[in-house]
Formats: C-alpha cells, sequence, structure tokens
C-alpha cells in the first residue's frame, strides 16, 4: 500500500513500454524522399534516426516508453517524408491502444495506414513493474531501522515457506558518476542512468550540462531470482531521439557486499572493453535462501524486451574467427591421435596401443 501510494504521488511510472520498429511496405512515395517515423505516447515522442528512401524501409531501431497503467494514452504512429529541401510532409498515421495489448509477451503488429496505402510493421512489448519504488536518500527503506527488521523478518528462516515467489529484497542507491564521456558537441552530456534486474526497470532524472552528475537517488526491486544480474546502464538524453550509450555495469547479486559504497568503471554495451568514467552504487540485498534455491530448480524468467540488434559485420567476423579457431583445433587433435599408430615415433606410438 505504501508503494502504490508513493507511485501515485511521484507519478511514477510502473511499466514500460518497447517498441521495435522493424521496417514498412508500399509506403506512399517510398523511393522519392526520406522517410522517417514519429512516434507518441502521451507526451513522450520519439523519431527514428534512420532516413530510409524506400518504399519498403528497414529502420530496426527499438524505443523504450514509460507505461502508466492509470492512463489511457494512445500510441500514435506517424510516417513523415523529407525532402532534400528539407520541407517535411505527412504521409500516414495509424494508433495502438496500448492497454488492448497482451502484457508480458512481446506482440508482433502489422498495422495499416489509416486512409493511406502501406503498413509499418513493429514488436510491442508492455512489461509491467510491481513492487518497486523509488526515492531520496534521507528515506530509503533500509535506513529505517524499523523497516529494515520488518524487511529481514519477512526473509527470515521460519517464513521460507511463506510466498515462496517472494525471494528477496534489492535496494540500490545510485549515487554519482565521474568522468563521463561527452555526447554533445558543446564537449558536455545530459545524463540518466536505467536500472534493470529481470523484467523490471527503473530510472533516474536527468542532470543536463554535466559529466560529473550526483542523482542520490535510492531503487527498491523483488527479487524474483537470486541468479539474477543488476544492469546499470547511463545514457545520455538526446531530445525525442533514442538516447545516445554512454556505458554499462553488471553487477551480480550473489556478489554484492551489502552497505559497502563501491566504484564501477562503465564499460562497452557487450562488457567486453572499459568505457570513459566511473559509477558510484551503494547495494543491499536480502533474501531468504531456502526459496532462493528451490527458485533455482525452475527455468530462468524469459525476458519480455529483447533488443532486436543490426546485422554487425563486426560480430559476424569475430565468429567466423570463432568457428576456424575451433575448426583447427578439432583437426590438430585428430591429426596428433592419427600419428600415434603410424610408428613415426615409437614410444608414442607403443604409449597409444598400451593406452
Amino acid at each position: 500500500m505504501r508503494l502504490s501510494e508513493s507511485l501515485r504521488k511521484n507519478q511514477l511510472w510502473n511499466g514500460l513500454v518497447t517498441i521495435t520498429l522493424l521496417e514498412g511496405k508500399n509506403m506512399p512515395r517510398g523511393g522519392l524522399a526520406e522517410i522517417f517515423i514519429l512516434l507518441k505516447l502521451g507526451d513522450q515522442r520519439y523519431k527514428s534516426k534512420t532516413l530510409c528512401k524506400s518504399a519498403n524501409p528497414q529502420w530496426r531501431e527499438q524505443f523504450d516508453f514509460h507505461y502508466f497503467s492509470d492512463r489511457k494514452d494512445m500510441l500514435d504512429i506517424e510516417v513523415w517524408r523529407k525532402d532534400n529541401k528539407k520541407h517535411e510532409e505527412l504521409l500516414g498515421t495509424c494508433h495502438v491502444d496500448i492497454t488492448a495489448l497482451p502484457t508480458k509477451q512481446t506482440n508482433c503488429l502489422e498495422l495499416p495506414l489509416e486512409k493511406h496505402p502501406g503498413s509499418l510493421l513493429m514488436l510491442i512489448a508492455v512489461a509491467p513493474c510491481t513492487g518497486v519504488s523509488i526515492s531520496d536518500l534521507c528515506v530509503c527503506p533500509l535506513g529505517d531501522p524499523n523497516e529494515r527488521q520488518q524487511i529481514s523478518q519477512r526473509y527470515c528462516i521460519k517464513n521460507s515457506f511463506r510466498d515462496i515467489k517472494d525471494i528477496g529484497f534489492l535496494q540500490v542507491k545510485v549515487l554519482k558518476a565521474v568522468d563521463l564521456m561527452a555526447a554533445d558537441f558543446s564537449g558536455k552530456s545530459d545524463p540518466f542512468c536505467v536500472l534493470e534486474l529481470g523484467n523490471d526497470m527503473l530510472q533516474t532524472h536527468t542532470v543536463y550540462k554535466n559529466l560529473n552528475p550526483e542523482w542520490n537517488k535510492v531503487f527498491t526491486f523483488p527479487i524474483k531470482d537470486i541468479h539474477d544480474v543488476l544492469e546499470v546502464t547511463v545514457f545520455d538524453e538526446d531530445g525525442d531521439k533514442p538516447p545516445d550509450f554512454l556505458g554499462k555495469v553488471a553487477i551480480p547479486l550473489l556478489s554484492i557486499r551489502n552497505g559497502k559504497q563501491s566504484c564501477y568503471t562503465l564499460k562497452n554495451k557487450d562488457l567486453e572493453r572499459a568505457s570513459k568514467g566511473v559509477i558510484y552504487l551503494e547495494l543491499d540485498v536480502l533474501f531468504n535462501p531456502i526459496k532462493a534455491s528451490i527458485r533455482t530448480f525452475k527455468p530462468r524468467e524469459k525476458r519480455f524486451t529483447e533488443e532486436n540488434r543490426k546485422f554487425s559485420k563486426k560480430i559476424l567476423s569475430r565468429n567466423v574467427d570463432r568457428v576456424k579457431k575451433i575448426t583447427m583445433a578439432i583437426w590438430n587433435t585428430i591429426q596428433f591421435l592419427w600419428s600415434c599408430f603410424l610408428w613415426e615415433s615409437t614410444v608414442k606410438s607403443l604409449i597409444a596401443f598400451v593406452v
């Protein structure tokens, strides 16, 4: 009840609508001018970055909208054309009632344009976030001794068989970031943080024109699987365009040391190389070991929002190299085993026959 009241007071969104814009079919005036898409949900709006000059354009872009379950907002989609003189013209529109879509799954929709030929193909996933909260440092849940005791008692051993799905509680203090990458021409960024745990996603406010932002916010998540990984991603807000990636960290829940402020180096999207900047977090995780053990023997929760990646020559080349290395290793092993029985080396062949 306190969480729902907090959500209402702070106008905190309690879900996420992830839209993957795939392609268009038989677009009006396709091939004559560049086509882009404008998406609107309430007061949120995004514009596709890719300009396609084709009757069957392909965008392959993903957009995340905040979802308020108590609102009846319609998703408005507009198709625009842009010529060389920077003149823009509306080619067609279509609408989607988000509240009518099934939640916790990805819906593939082909939407015909109203009063115009052509259609759009897109994926829409509605993922509700339940039991989450955002607060300031001064009113964090585990900062109150009475509330900490209540939460600890909820996950003690004697309550192991009450509400089996309620495994644990995660509190994340997002304090600040230092020396972030400059994403704007002015040499600054407009950074904000997105925190993901399973299918739950929360976001900080944006600190404008700053490479050393301080957020000082507290986020809480219900734990559904103790083997989950908390992902914290820093983005640069880019107006009505999808945000630019600045860096990311991934923290397994089982590696968390409670109450200790830690400094994490931001990495690239694949978490393979260090990016520019560091982020300061303080994490606390409380969980029931028996419930967590029982959950271990069940399949992992399926992600409702999967990124639709563009074709990458770099990834293809890397995978080809991997296959070559594996093939050569297998071939060298076969050659070695074969040589053991050809008496090229008497000692080696004798040992091979004895074995």
